[in-house]
């Protein structure tokens, strides 16, 4: 049986990823006790005796823990942004390529994706790759994602004071005058030859998140029409990855657009809309499930060689 520890335990994503895997009959958890978490020998110990870890920490506490594996046969996956643009670690997202999936499963080290990253990346790749969407163009994306994505201290924020003050229950737009830690990945891995101008903001509900990438039809060699078909095609035999009908209002709650529709999921959903002068692709995902603690379960299932969907479905 094959042995899991998670680094970070006690962390939301790596609660979350605990709660999917502590059932199962298929692996072993490792855990340390709770008053012995930060004993850096032991932590050792744990992650060169797991068959494979699970990094649910800040990015150098992340680098910290690599540096303390010195079993070839561990496999690591990290949840941190510390390793998402390293050439020597493979991307964990198996649906954006006919071979990262295959690249995912020999791999002894993956980097999960962001959460905002997966759904821009899984929109966006297969239109550059096909030359569809032009390399060159300038794109920008407008995401909102529940307010756990800020962690711990902005959880703490919106479930405390924030109930009670009226003004924070609207969307809030952040990293205004900075630029966001994800955007070198979706640069990286969206194929385009420009980074993508990025407006994330945080939104008065817990998890969901909705991404919304309009694309100019001079940037475009192919009509709505044409887009839509190729992700459709790319997407087909995927399970967590649903493109939906074109132009479709049947989604729609009244004419809006739910971003918490697939909590508790791993399911990504791909919306595309034509309008007369660009071509509006969105997408909608949990973001503490496939952009975090789910994306994390199914790369641990194609690296021990298991069901890709355990714990997902």
């Amino acid at each position: 049986m094959k042995k899991v520890f998670i680094d970070g335990q006690e962390g939301t994503t790596g609660l979350q990823i605990y709660e999917r895997l502590v059932g199962r009959d298929d692996i072993e958890l490792l855990e340390i006790p709770h008053e012995k978490r930060k004993d850096q020998k032991l932590k050792s110990e744990f992650l060169n005796n797991a068959n494979l870890v699970i990094l649910c920490l800040p990015d150098q506490a992340a680098i910290d823990s690599v540096a303390l594996v010195n079993n070839p046969e561990t496999k690591i996956i990290d949840a941190s942004t510390a390793f998402r643009t390293n050439p020597e670690w493979t991307y964990g997202l198996p649906e954006v390529n006919a071979s990262q999936r295959d690249k995912i499963i020999g791999s002894k080290r993956v980097s999960n994706p962001g959460c905002y990253p997966t759904g821009v990346i899984l929109s966006l790749a297969p239109l550059v790759s096909s030359e569809i969407l032009d390399k060159e163009a300038m794109v920008s994306v407008n995401a909102v994602s529940g307010f756990s994505g800020g962690g711990k201290k902005l959880i703490a924020l919106y479930e405390g004071s924030y109930k009670k003050q009226t003004e924070h229950y609207s969307v809030r737009p952040y990293a205004l005058g900075k630029i966001h830690k994800h955007i070198d990945e979706m640069h990286l891995m969206t194929g385009l030859k420009k980074p993508p101008v990025f407006l994330p903001s945080v939104g008065n509900f817990y998890n969901g998140m909705l991404i919304t990438i309009p694309l100019f039809k001079e940037h475009l060699n192919k009509d709505a029409s044409s887009i839509h078909s190729l992700l459709k095609i790319h997407y087909k035999d995927e399970q967590f990855v649903e493109v939906k009908d074109l132009n479709s209002d049947e989604y729609l709650e009244d004419g809006f657009l739910s971003a918490t529709s697939l909590n508790g999921t791993n399911k990504v959903e791909i919306f595309v809309f034509d309008h007369d002068n660009a071509v509006l692709v969105l997408s909608r995902l949990d973001n503490l499930g496939k952009g975090a603690s789910g994306a994390a379960v199914q790369n641990m299932n194609l690296m021990l060689e298991l069901n890709e969907s355990t714990s997902l479905t």
